[in-house]
């Protein structure tokens, strides 16, 4: 039986459903234990699912099963233990036991940008979903979180057919995720709403089932969490269509920046006063350096080459100026740092050799070791390209920095990277670089010179202790 569709709240009247492997509630599956699949795995748990986590990474499994998170997420970690020792939670490197222990299997494998385009990268997608469905012994839901082109949905369920024993009667559903690095866990346990794609009854009572915890605490907190029942297509393109948006409010404000650079204006205080109209609003109106991270600018990139192939590509053709924004405040930075210390910024960019720059930040965001498509890695690494001698801090970010970019110097404290620097450039808002003294560390550097990438430090304290201050988009 058809879904009627659009389905919001209230919720929606679904007939219960008993889960296939005969246990009191579905038992769930993670594919996948990256950053995605890791905190679904462990707030899944923690909501009193049983859960099994799969990973063909054995050292990722081994470090989950001893209790280790491999990735920088607060809170995750004490969630992680306690479920381990509850019982509810393990990880395994074997399919056939994840097929065999699963009711509804949730695919969260990675999409990355393909190597030969801008589209979106599946083989991690098929990869997992072929090897479930061999696998699989009696009927399951096969749920898709990862991030994907319209059409994938369907495909799944071709592979699902394809590659499953007919009598299974197996079947796929979608369901994106909206988790924000820094606050994945309370966005798993407490959503702003749950969106599913569904084609049946069977389906739509297993998700709901699998998303009962989210609702009892909810209930229990005096909540709502908005469930919207939808079609393949429309929840697959929720996600990506959430992060255009995204990405187009902040890099607007960042063209905005560009304009106060050249009129002599001062974003901050435009971004405040157009954010009081409700119908903008001042979420994502920070003027910086850009976002960065796993998910926009793959995401916006891969939207952009899913509707030219629809024939679609003239409606997100805006997109590409969205990305081109984005990228221009890396290279500004560059500019500002060649303005304070006096060099020449010609075609070929400056020539910054025997300066000493600290760079504070190596992460794209604050609460987070995440360093993929980081606008502060790569302005580093610009820095290191035009010739300086570039040191590198972070609180949480270093190991996976060191990694991705070897040839730049790190440093284990910010008065390290700070001591003997020509050039200061704050590039992630990590709040031990808001809060930072800069009379004492005007104290440590060669030059009092300081680049807010992110206009998050208070400008007027620091010039009053002697800095050369140059923010982005502020006069």
């Amino acid at each position: 039986m058809t879904i009627p569709y659009p389905n919001t709240q209230p919720m929606p009247v679904i007939p219960p459903v008993s889960p296939p492997s005969g246990a009191p509630r579905p038992r769930v599956t993670f594919l996948g234990t990256g950053y995605l699949g890791a905190t679904y795995a462990i707030c899944y748990a923690e909501l009193g699912y049983e859960v099994l986590g799969y990973d063909v990474d054995a050292d990722k499994i081994a470090k989950l099963n001893a209790g280790e998170v491999p990735i920088h997420e607060p809170g995750l970690d004490e969630l992680l233990k306690r479920n381990l020792a509850a019982g509810r939670l393990r990880f395994s490197t074997d399919i056939a036991e994840t097929a065999d222990f699963g009711d509804v299997h949730f695919i969260c494998v990675g999409t990355p940008q393909r190597a030969d385009g801008l589209g979106a990268d599946l083989s991690f997608v098929e990869a997992s979903v072929t090897s479930l469905a061999q696998h699989l012994t009696r009927k399951a839901l096969i749920v898709g979180k990862s991030t994907v082109p319209v059409g994938t949905a369907e495909w799944v369920e071709q592979l699902v057919g394809k590659h499953s024993a007919p009598d299974l009667d197996a079947e796929v559903a979608w369901s994106p995720e909206f988790l924000q690095e820094g606050f994945a866990v309370d966005d798993v346990l407490r959503p702003n709403r749950i969106v599913v794609g569904v084609k049946s009854d069977w389906a739509n009572g297993m998700l709901y089932a699998a998303h009962k915890g989210v609702f009892d605490l909810a209930a229990t907190e005096d909540r709502e969490v908005p469930l919207v029942v939808t079609d393949f297509a429309t929840a697959e393109l929720v996600k990506v269509a959430a992060n255009a948006f995204l990405a187009t409010k902040i890099s607007f404000i960042n063209a905005m920046a560009e304009v106060c650079e050249v009129a002599g204006g001062d974003v901050t205080q435009l971004a405040r006063a157009i954010g009081y109209d409700p119908r903008i609003g001042n979420r994502f109106l920070q003027a910086g350096l850009g976002f960065g991270g796993a998910c926009l600018p793959k995401d916006i990139r891969a939207f952009q080459a899913r509707a030219q192939e629809l024939g679609a590509g003239e409606a997100l053709r805006f997109l590409h100026e969205v990305d081109l924004i984005n990228l221009r405040r890396r290279s500004r930075v560059l500019q500002l740092a060649a303005d304070l210390l006096g060099r020449r910024y010609g075609p070929a960019g400056p020539d910054l050799t025997g300066t000493r720059i600290a760079v504070l930040g190596a992460t794209f965001k604050p609460n987070t070791d995440d360093v993929r498509d980081a606008p502060a890695l790569a302005v580093a690494a610009l820095l290191h390209k035009a010739g300086a001698d570039v040191r590198v801090y972070d609180p949480q970010g270093m190991e996976n920095a060191r990694r991705a970019m070897p040839e730049l110097g790190y440093e284990a404290s910010i008065t390290d990277a700070a001591t003997g620097a020509d050039l200061l450039c704050v590039l992630t808002e990590w709040a031990d670089f808001r809060n930072a003294d800069p009379v004492a560390l005007g104290e440590l550097v060669a030059g009092r010179r300081v680049v807010d990438g992110r206009n998050c430090l208070d400008s007027a304290l620091w010039v009053q202790a002697g800095w050369e201050y140059r923010g982005m988009g502020r006069p």
